[in-house]
């Protein structure tokens, strides 16, 4: 694996740390109301320090960032800070239509504790968005967060605003952007062979994880992580090793897994899946529905499936 850029140093210069392995994206639990319930995230960060994760995204796609207002993402990000294993590193996404407010709440999670800021593509002024304005964005916002920042490709939750290949092949070059994140359905080994070796790409869909691995990616960002992260940090450890045929098998039963759950229902299949394996998932934020009572039995008859063909 190679070595990637992790932990700012004053003046916003960026030094050398191994960026590597399976983050989970972590959810926020909501009750029936709508309240969210930062004891029951606590306990499930608090279960994830023995997992062998390398830590969270938080204030992502499944954490339900656009739900959540200014406070409720501070009181989010700080629990996990405040729970998660000292060992693992923290991506705070910093997710706004507006320079201005991606930088405030980008310091304010720096010095809640967080390692990464990760950054999406404003959307709203979706036929403005040319890559030499993104190229602004993403340069302003990194240049004046205080820590190194990921990029987050995924046109499904920036409005269909992708990020070309030119325009990632020059933010790789900026002193402050350590990687990125692709959730995107195909691409990221163009990527991958158009970055340098320092730049930690990271597959951010179990769908391509397994190729974007053979072709050099720092690890995952995998909702799977959330419900069952020994599977996701197993498969991550067979693919590091080499172990390709075993790696290939269990990768099959992941990817049966994800259609039913991320696939198929989004966060609420993951939160029904996070119930289903004793962590809190709960109720999504509305207008976003629970997963009905049909779905919750396919995704329990997935997860008994994945848990007898590969005990761990």
């Amino acid at each position: 694996m190679p070595e990637n850029i992790s932990g700012a140093m004053p003046g916003n210069m960026t030094g050398k740390k191994k960026l590597s392995g399976i983050f989970a994206p972590i959810t926020s639990p909501f009750d029936r109301e709508g309240n969210i319930s930062l004891d029951q995230l606590g306990a499930n960060v608090d279960r994830y320090r023995g997992t062998g994760l390398s830590g969270f995204l938080v204030l992502g796609s499944n954490g339900e960032n656009k739900s959540l207002n200014f406070k409720e993402k501070q009181q989010v990000l700080g629990c996990v800070i405040a729970h998660k294993a000292p060992e693992q590193l923290v991506m705070a996404g910093s997710i706004f239509e507006s320079t201005g407010e991606t930088i405030e709440f980008a310091h304010l999670a720096v010095e809640a504790g967080a390692d990464f800021i990760t950054l999406l593509a404003p959307s709203y002024f979706k036929s403005a968005m040319t890559d030499a304005i993104l190229l602004k964005y993403f340069s302003d916002a990194a240049g004046a967060a205080g820590r190194p920042c990921l990029i987050y490709k995924a046109p499904q939750f920036s409005g269909g605003v992708d990020l070309s290949l030119n325009l990632i092949k020059e933010l790789a070059a900026h002193p402050n952007i350590a990687g990125i994140k692709d959730s995107s359905p195909s691409g990221i080994e163009k990527i991958l062979f158009s970055v340098p070796g320092d730049f930690a790409v990271f597959s951010g869909s179990a769908n391509t994880f397994f190729p974007a691995m053979l072709c050099g990616a720092a690890g995952g960002v995998l909702s799977i992580a959330d419900y069952l992260p020994g599977h996701a940090v197993h498969l991550f450890k067979l693919l590091e090793k080499g172990a390709l045929a075993e790696a290939a098998v269990l990768n099959r039963g992941i990817l049966e897994s994800n259609m039913a759950i991320s696939g198929a229902a989004g966060v609420s299949g993951v939160k029904a899946a996070m119930d289903i394996t004793g962590y809190h998932g709960g109720f999504p934020r509305l207008p976003l529905l629970p997963a009905d009572a049909g779905t919750r039995e396919k995704i329990k008859q997935t997860i008994e499936k994945l848990l007898r063909d590969f005990p761990l």
